[in-house]
């Protein structure tokens, strides 16, 4: 069932792509815009429904109604995997602990001024530069 729906789909969407490609445009220039007598605009008046816009929306049902069949069809085949038809499987979670690395560490500002006092007790004294 499976598969005589994916061929009938197959060949709507290529009747489909065919009716779309071989129609001609429909004079939608200035004049259409504003629903001028020359145009097939929204506005203008309607000509004759040619035979491929006829099969452009046969089609177009058809391509609906087989895309919601075998959307349907693969639902009920249960949790399948789409690589090879097997049954899928359940990864299972495992959680890693965070490791705490010193480029990480944020350090509260006490300590930093602190830190940042001590290195200025062990530096050197600098030398002043003469004018």
């Amino acid at each position: 069932m499976n598969a005589l729906l994916t061929i009938i789909h197959v060949v709507v969407c290529l009747v489909l792509i065919l009716a779309v490609l071989l129609q001609s445009g429909k004079a939608g220039d200035l004049a259409g815009a504003f629903g001028g007598a020359g145009s097939q605009s929204v506005f203008g008046p309607r000509g004759v429904t040619s035979i491929l816009a006829k099969a452009t929306t046969i089609s177009a049902i058809l391509f609906m109604v087989t895309s919601m069949g075998l959307w349907i069809l693969s639902s009920k085949s249960g949790s399948r995997s789409v690589v090879r038809g097997e049954e899928a499987e359940i990864a299972e979670r495992t959680t890693v602990p965070a490791t705490k690395t010193e480029s990480t560490d944020i350090k509260p500002p006490a300590e930093v001024k602190q830190e940042a006092q001590e290195k200025e007790k062990t530096a050197p004294p600098k030398a002043k530069k003469k004018k």
